[in-house]
């Protein structure tokens, strides 16, 4: 069971999943762990979300572009007004500690492709709408994770609830084209890193 208490996510028959997910009877599971390389990723994935979260409450016209997990560590686009300066990182840190602190549960839903082009279009989410629409073509229902008063389109898996991330660095802001193409417009780009505990 010490396992369990330490793992980020589960492999289930081969499928990394949440740690929530019901399971059927006779199959296999595996725990994965911060060592594990997609037990880190669900973490840092997670991570992203809590960094995307704490930008959206204190920068509330900030539109969200992607934040995935990359290799030690995590990256989120934002579309904003004016460059992330040095003292805005600090900001997005003391929040992000906040929300560490909430131990918000990461509850995941669906909604049809319509539903979930109509919320962010609503929202003025652009960036999301696009990214809606491309997976609308394969007809099937969209995957959200919610954690607290955001929300957020993803397909996961992520770890149970915010508190788990125990320490984290925001190491970087660059300028970053949506899409990696220079015909897009330039996003702010955050990189950080997390961790399971304080180091």
């Amino acid at each position: 069971l010490g396992e369990a208490k330490t793992a980020c996510a589960a492999e289930i028959d081969g499928k990394v999943c949440d740690l929530r997910t019901t399971l059927t009877d006779g199959c296999t599971v595996k725990f994965l762990t911060f060592e594990d390389e997609q037990g880190q990723r669900a973490f840092n994935h997670t991570a992203s979300h809590v960094l995307a979260q704490a930008v959206k409450r204190l920068f509330p016209a900030t539109k969200l572009a992607i934040g995935p997990a990359i290799e030690n560590g995590f990256y989120y686009d934002f579309d904003v007004e004016k460059p992330f300066l040095p003292e805005d990182l600090e900001k997005i840190e003391a929040e992000m500690k906040k929300i560490v602190k909430e131990k918000l549960p990461l509850e995941r839903f669906e909604m049809t492709p319509d539903e979930a082009i109509k919320y962010y279009e609503d929202k003025g989410e652009i960036y999301k709408v696009e990214l809606v629409k491309e997976h609308a073509d394969k007809g099937e229902n969209i995957s959200f994770y919610k954690q607290g008063e955001f929300t957020e389109l993803c397909a996961g898996p992520h770890i149970p609830d915010t508190g788990r991330i125990k320490a984290f660095k925001l190491t970087s802001a660059t300028g970053a084209y949506w899409r990696g193409s220079e015909k897009n417009k330039m996003l702010q780009r955050i990189y950080a890193t997390a961790f399971t505990k304080q180091v």
